[in-house]
């Protein structure tokens, strides 16, 4: 009975410490500038956007604002406004994303894998924010990366 008991304590304990991030009440990282708690960002984001940025979510293929934009101008998180990707960059992968073969910097995204194992997240280092995600089929002659973006991660700015 003692180790039942204690089995369902660290059970409980597990899963209030995993659902503090989702709930809003972990601390953001130190190491990114523009963190916030996930109710903060819940305050500022659109629900698509936070489903997207902060859950890690996905929007459909070819139901999403910039998989068929092609205007000039660049992209920017929608969470902070900082500038990502650039127009000059995006291709048209087929994949019903908006893709690009590179950031505008390297130092405003970060590459880590996914929970899952299988796949290189996106992510926007001042926040740790989700943006999407990068795989190895892009356009050869221009390095041969596909950045996957979430149109819902990103504002476009027209030039």
């Amino acid at each position: 009975m003692k180790k039942l008991i204690l089995s369902v304590i660290a059970i409980y304990a597990i899963t209030a410490l995993s659902c503090q991030h989702i709930n809003g009440q972990a601390k953001p990282d130190p190491k990114r500038p523009k963190a916030k708690t996930a109710a903060e960002w819940k305050k500022v984001l659109t629900p698509d956007q936070f489903y997207i940025m902060v859950q890690s979510g996905t929007e459909p293929p070819f139901h999403n604002a910039y998989w068929n934009n092609h205007q000039s101008g660049v992209y920017v998180s929608a969470a902070t406004g900082d500038v990502l990707f650039s127009s000059a960059d995006k291709f048209d992968s087929g994949t019903g994303w908006p893709s690009f073969v590179k950031a505008v910097n390297s130092n405003v995204v970060e590459i880590r894998k996914d929970p899952d194992g299988e796949r290189d997240e996106v992510i926007e280092r001042s926040t740790g924010l989700h943006l999407g995600h990068v795989f190895d089929d892009g356009p050869v002659e221009r390095g041969g990366k596909r950045f996957c973006m979430d149109s819902g991660a990103m504002k476009f700015v027209k030039k």
